[in-house]
């Protein structure tokens, strides 16, 4: 059964950025995200995220303890740490969904946009749209290409042929894939290869216009040529959104991290800005970690 929290836990998966015609990726993505197609896409320019005291026990295991981070607006961060620390815990509490494992306890809070996300009254689906999740793999739904981009928009009460046929459009191009598709709209998208299917999921989070996007090692199942492509892509994002990014590749995170996330055995060991924590770290795990004695 096809639900919407398995649309948007899910939305973002991508391996090459735009190359189509003359539209360069910031103009295309400028485009995609005009005010006329979302008349609150500017709101992502003003998001933050707030988590105050937060604690994730599953079980008898105390994965996160007493984390207290802001994330800055329009900037890349960058969570890093050893295997098993709680990284992508994490980015599962920020969008619920680790509300799908069982005996899973959470105590403190997390802001969105001033939404305590964990309140009484919130809406799931409402908060994942928000914060979309982009996971290694691609989850391309059952259907054709043109419906799996236009079946959020009409979740969320976007209607009109026409409407839902820019989106489309637009969102491919963004991703890369409209020369490539825009023949077959309306053919299976499990008919596309590994990486159409990626770029397509990235095209299905696009349309639903989510305020923050939530990678978790994103690029480690890609080849190096279409990680950077993503990383561009992230850079141009971060103009509109918050970006968070879970990565084991500290490579990576020098490349295109604005700030800093060194978390270890559940708990925020440092912060700062990526010059601050990678050129200067101020604790001496952060400092071992960076310089190999422990991965």
């Amino acid at each position: 059964m096809i639900t919407a929290s398995s649309v948007f836990s899910t939305v973002f998966h991508t391996k090459s950025a735009v190359s189509q015609e003359s539209f360069s990726l910031e103009d295309v993505l400028s485009e995609v995200y005009s005010k006329e197609v979302y008349p609150k896409a500017e709101q992502a320019a003003n998001s933050q995220i707030q988590i105050s005291h937060l604690n994730v026990t599953i079980k008898d295991n105390h994965i996160l303890k007493d984390v207290n981070l802001k994330i800055p607006n329009n900037k890349i961060t960058c969570i890093v740490g050893p295997s098993g620390c709680g990284k992508s815990t994490l980015l599962k509490t920020i969008n619920r969904l680790i509300d799908d494992n069982r005996d899973v306890k959470i105590n403190g809070k997390i802001v969105v946009d001033g939404e305590d996300i964990y309140g009484k009254k919130v809406e799931i689906t409402h908060i994942r749209k928000k914060l979309g999740l982009l996971s290694q793999r691609p989850t391309p739904l059952p259907m054709s290409i043109y419906d799996n981009i236009t079946f959020g928009c009409k979740i969320h009460g976007i209607r009109g042929k026409k409407t839902l046929s820019d989106i489309v459009k637009r969102n491919l191009l963004a991703a890369g894939l409209w020369d490539e598709v825009k023949d077959r709209l309306h053919a299976p998208a499990s008919g596309l290869s590994i990486g159409q299917q990626q770029r397509l999921c990235l095209a299905r989070g696009l349309a639903v216009e989510p305020q923050f996007i939530l990678g978790d090692e994103a690029t480690s199942a890609l080849d190096p040529i279409s990680s950077r492509h993503i990383e561009d892509l992230f850079l141009q994002l971060k103009k509109k959104y918050g970006i968070i990014l879970v990565t084991h590749t500290l490579r990576q995170a020098l490349r295109i991290a604005d700030y800093v996330v060194f978390i270890y055995l559940g708990k925020v060991i440092e912060t700062g800005s990526a010059e601050d924590v990678f050129r200067n770290p101020k604790h001496e795990l952060t400092k071992q970690y960076i310089s190999g004695v422990f991965s």
